[in-house]
């Protein structure tokens, strides 16, 4: 089976760096994007790194409840998604569920009888590439958030981009056409 995972910050929503999760706002056109997906019969998974639980800045429950007033959100708009999966750590404690480790999709993959190879990763920065690249999925780098930021970046990383798009609903769509290719 084959799914979408989505980063938060910066790619359906926010500004590419943390937001408390009750200020967290999604993108015009992400709703859209988990809707067009959940009707071509795609699962949509949320993946993001919430360091700032780590930090202390706000708690595990206020993320949850922040991501549970989301969904309801995405709900009124027919949109779906799937699964969450984060990370509350910080760098500094070097887990083996932060972003760019394979933790996180291997856990969908498990829960979901995934096949990570036949998968895509959507985000604005190069550990969602690098969390794509770990478990051999097709990684699509939105230009939303820390997107442009991270393409002049590109000449110091190593991690092939299948493709570079506007944003989350760009994605989705380059991705409908790859899967009928």
């Amino acid at each position: 089976m084959i799914g979408v995972f989505l980063d938060r910050d910066g790619t359906i929503g926010g500004d590419g760096g943390g937001v408390h999760p009750f200020k967290f706002t999604l993108y015009n056109f992400s709703a859209e994007a988990i809707k067009l997906l959940n009707d071509n019969g795609i699962k949509v998974y949320l993946f993001t790194n919430q360091s700032w639980i780590g930090k202390g800045k706000f708690s595990e429950r206020t993320f949850l409840e922040g991501t549970n007033k989301m969904i309801e959100g995405l709900k009124e708009k027919n949109a779906v998604l799937d699964g969450i999966y984060y990370c509350p750590h910080t760098p500094e404690e070097n887990c083996e569920c932060r972003k760019p480790q394979p933790t996180l999709l291997q856990q969908a993959q498990k829960e979901h009888n995934l096949d990570l190879t036949k998968c895509y990763i959507v985000g604005d920065r190069w550990s969602d590439m690098a969390s794509a690249a770990n478990v051999g999925s097709k990684r699509i780098l939105v230009k939303t958030g820390r997107g442009l930021k991270s393409l002049q970046e590109q000449s110091n990383r190593q991690i092939a981009i299948d493709h570079v798009a506007d944003n989350v609903l760009d994605a989705v769509k380059w991705i409908l056409a790859d899967l009928n290719r």
